[in-house]
């Protein structure tokens, strides 16, 4: 498979029609350093030539009190480190030119989106999911900018004729206050960075403990030192002025200079204080490139270039592997070349603020995963085997090395097998780092290259192969569970679809006893609906959810490209479904193979009949204490998560409650990423420490809608001793159907 000439990163690539070169990102980045550089000298260089002064007596000389000497030195010594600055980046950039073609063009169409990513990075709205490190971030992140944009003015108005000068009067006054504002706020930020780094243990959140490391103390100290010398050189420059009234507006360097002013060397204090200024920032300049604070232009730019060609559900595409449609040697990812450049961006791009670890239930119950790991282990493979070498994301303990541009010398298989993916870790990251999909890709390379995965999934693989489903069930018994039902419309594969909808069952509502009760509830509730819908029985196949999920591309083509020619030849548009991996599947996935379906989970075609008036719930009474429980596939994988709240509290009589744990930040059953048939067999199990989430909610019900975590919490409920006489576990179809009897009743 050959990726379109006009991907971004896509080494030696030519423009169409002329087919000249076309420059390679690192190269741009050089370029744009040089220019940046150029400027910087220029404008130190051409005061001294327009001797444009401006003589207010309100305004504020630029460079007043600095000899010529040290002038020269700062003009010279800042464009030097731009220079480096670049290039330190370009090499990083190189790293990632590295990586194979993605297409994250900007186009009419995703503007708006990538456009609305990046505001919501540079605004801080992702960070403030999380108040109290949102609001420090904040400080630190607008304090700065807002600092550099006041030196950035001064250095303009130095610039400028007299004629054009602005700096002066109300303007300047202006300006003095919201210069010390700005320093205050970054000040009191970095205090607060330091305090939750380094302050008493129990103010120090987990994921920050686990991962402090000494360029941590380097850059708040760094950031201390602008801030702290910015205020001591103002505080002298003000005394050396005199403290003139319109100072005053410094609210913070004109009292301070009041304590000085008195001091018999002003003039040589001030010199000290602005060397020490400028210091601190050739500093900042020399660890921006070789430290986590790149994040400073990765995280904004990998923010802008999160929208994808594809569903937020889906998995990267693969060539057919069943027709051996491919010139790939590889497949999946084992060394950095496999990736994407976009996912090597991302190491890049991480902060290590650790939400991902904070969230991932596979980490919170004791499996060696930690999906801040993953990306940051990836970064040290790709900056230690770079051609130039350069630093790793985050500094590392001396004894561990990269013997190899090989993933598998830093990440285990217990670490990728742990992952349930559930997706919190890429829905809770400030800077949208792509984390899920490298561990899906080094899956996929494990499975189809090596064929190393556990034991229990060969069992499975064999069944969905051998069978067509993970059960191993016959296929002839796939409609059984409709045996006692009435008028249900079972056809053939070979027919036509001349129903308004397919009901696609899924293996789970086919073959587990507890789901085929799901599956019976909402044929009912849809046959009191009056829903022209029909079923396929044994022409169902599974598809494939999780055979892609842990690795097998083969086996899902194979099952998936059955389904695509059986539904596309029947003529299949509209498909309900009850399993959210079915739904993403189907929807997100199939239109990779040729299967264009509109697919609706059956919580929002449940909610839908009701608003329609064609499914009565205004009888229907459930005296409970019901508690819904999220799935990942609906909710993060495809944003679905009041539909099933909706349609159950329209039920009369029911308390709706939440657990502490819910919506984007619910936590996961553990069956997903084809974990349903993996046992767990290190910490504890991730459905018992869910289920007493759930239980300690108070609930008599738990509601779910996914056949997944149906049997997870229902097992989960009865491992944390609760009987299903104190709390009942059903699927949300089972809820409303038991609510609609009571009520006729």
């Amino acid at each position: 498979m050959h990726a379109p000439v006009t991907h971004w990163a896509a080494p030696g690539m030519y423009r169409r029609g002329n087919m000249k070169p076309r420059p390679k990102p690192h190269q741009l980045v050089i370029g744009l350093g040089l220019a940046i550089a150029l400027f910087t000298l220029v404008s130190g260089i051409l005061p001294s030539y327009t001797n444009w002064h401006d003589d207010s007596s309100v305004q504020r000389e630029v460079f007043g009190n600095v000899p010529t000497a040290l002038k020269l030195s700062f003009y010279s010594i800042i464009p030097i480190l731009l220079v480096y600055g670049a290039y330190m980046f370009a090499m990083r950039v190189r790293n990632w030119e590295r990586g194979r073609p993605d297409n994250r063009r900007t186009t009419l169409k995703n503007a708006p989106k990538r456009m609305a990513d990046f505001r919501s990075g540079v605004y801080m709205q992702t960070l403030l999911r999380e108040p109290g490190a949102g609001v420090m971030h904040s400080m630190i992140y607008f304090g700065f900018l807002v600092l550099l944009g006041v030196t950035t003015v001064l250095e303009i108005n130095h610039q400028v004729p007299e004629s054009v000068k602005f700096l002066h009067g109300d303007v300047y006054r202006a300006y003095s206050l919201v210069g010390d504002a700005a320093g205050a706020i970054f000040l009191i930020g970095i205090g607060w960075a330091i305090l939750r780094r380094y302050g008493p243990w129990n103010w120090r959140p987990y994921r920050i403990r686990i991962k402090s490391k000494p360029e941590h103390m380097v850059i708040l100290g760094v950031f201390a030192a602008i801030g702290i010398t910015g205020f001591g050189a103002e505080m002298f420059r003000i005394a050396l002025d005199g403290t003139p009234d319109f100072e005053k507006w410094s609210f913070i360097g004109y009292p301070l200079a009041t304590l000085v002013e008195d001091n018999s060397n002003i003039a040589g204090w001030h010199q000290g204080w602005w060397i020490a200024h400028v210091l601190s920032f050739i500093a900042f300049l020399v660890i921006l490139p070789t430290t986590m604070l790149r994040h400073m232009f990765t995280s904004p730019l990998n923010m802008y270039l999160s929208d994808k060609d594809r569903p937020k559900g889906a998995m990267k595409a693969m060539p057919n592997l069943v027709e051996g449609d491919t010139e790939l040697e590889t497949f999946g990812a084992s060394v950095i070349e496999d990736f994407t450049w976009k996912q090597l961006l991302d190491t890049d791009a991480c902060t290590m603020c650790g939400r991902c670890t904070s969230v991932c239930p596979a980490h919170a119950t004791g499996k060696p995963l930690d999906p801040r790991e993953i990306v940051l282990k990836t970064g040290e493979v790709m900056a230690r085997t770079g051609s130039p070498e350069v630093s790793p994301p985050i500094g590392v303990d001396n004894d561990i090395t990269v013997p190899a541009n090989w993933m598998f010398d830093r990440i285990t298989n217990d670490e990728l097998w742990s992952c349930t993916s559930c997706k919190a870790c890429d829905e809770i990251c400030p800077v949208n780092i792509e984390i899920l999909d490298k561990i899906l890709d080094m899956r996929r390379y494990l499975t189809l290259m090596d064929s190393d995965f556990p034991s229990e999934l060969g069992q499975a693989f064999r069944s969905m192969e051998n069978s067509a489903n993970p059960w191993g069930m016959s296929q002839s018994e796939r409609a059984d569970w409709a045996r006692n039902l009435e008028g249900l419309n079972v056809i053939s594969g070979d027919d036509p679809l001349t129903a308004e909808y397919l009901y696609w069952v899924g293996c789970a509502g086919s073959f587990d006893d507890k789901n085929k009760k799901v599956t019976q509830a909402m044929a009912q509730l849809m046959q009191r609906a009056d829903v022209d819908f029909a079923i396929l029985g044994p022409a169902e196949n599974c598809t494939g959810d999780s055979a892609r999920r842990s690795g097998n591309e083969y086996l899902f083509q194979m099952l998936a490209s059955q389904n695509v020619e059986t539904l596309n030849a029947m003529g299949v548009k509209k498909i309900i479904t009850q399993c959210p991996h079915c739904f993403n599947t189907l929807a997100n996935e199939y239109p990779q193979l040729g299967g264009h379906y509109e697919v609706v989970h059956h919580s929002q075609f449940l909610e839908w009949l009701v608003e329609q008036g064609r499914l009565d719930l205004n009888e229907a009474r459930l005296e409970e204490r019901v508690v819904y429980h999220d799935s990942c596939y609906l909710g993060r994988h495809n944003d679905v998560y009041m539909a099933p709240r909706n349609v159950l509290g329209k039920l009369g009589g029911i308390e709706v409650v939440e657990a502490q744990r819910n919506g984007t930040k619910g936590m996961c059953c553990g069956a997903g990423g084809a974990r349903m048939w993996m046992e767990e067999t290190i910490g504890e199990k991730v459905n018992d420490v869910r289920a007493q989430e759930l239980v300690d909610t108070g609930a008599s019900r738990v509601a779910t809608a996914c056949p997944f975590c149906y049997i997870m919490m229902d097992d989960g409920v009865k491992a944390v001793g609760k009987e299903p006489e104190e709390v009942q576990v059903a699927d949300i179809a089972i809820h409303i159907l038991e609510a609609i009897e009571i009520g006729e009743q």
